[in-house]
């Protein structure tokens, strides 16, 4: 009976550490998307950032030359996280701080961004599904 007892004991502790490492791998995996994904949009790799999207926003169709030139009009000066949370159904919300100065004005501004983030197990990575920010407010 021991033995019973034992061998159900170290069968379930095998299985809480599986789950444990399994959400560790994916936090890591959180961690260096959104590091990806922050480093880009802070030296301004547009293709970069735009490779951290869902596939569903990628396939709707790359930017076009006047999106990409708008692109190319500002620099991001500052880029902080204000907060981070888990989302329901397994995902991750964080809200960052932006800073924006346009190249020719030389005029700085401030604006806030949601990121929203989705893990996808079978691919095993984590896309961003809030899409880039924007920078222009709709304009």
């Amino acid at each position: 009976m021991k033995k019973i007892l034992v061998l159900i004991l170290l069968s379930m502790l095998s299985a809480g550490l599986a789950a444990c490492a399994s959400n560790g791998s994916q936090a890591s995996a959180l961690e260096r998307a959104q590091y990806a994904y922050s480093a880009a949009i802070r030296w301004g790799d547009l293709d970069g950032a735009w490779a951290q999207l869902a596939p569903e926003l990628r396939a709707k169709g790359e930017m076009n030359e006047i999106e990409r030139n708008r692109w190319k009009q500002i620099q991001i000066t500052s880029y902080r996280v204000l907060s981070s949370e888990a989302a329901p159904g397994g995902g991750a919300v964080r809200m960052i701080e932006i800073g924006v100065a346009n190249r020719h004005t030389m005029t700085e501004r401030q604006l806030r961004y949601q990121e929203i983030w989705r893990w996808d197990a079978a691919s095993k990575s984590w896309f961003l599904t809030s899409g880039l920010p924007d920078l222009w407010a709709g304009q």
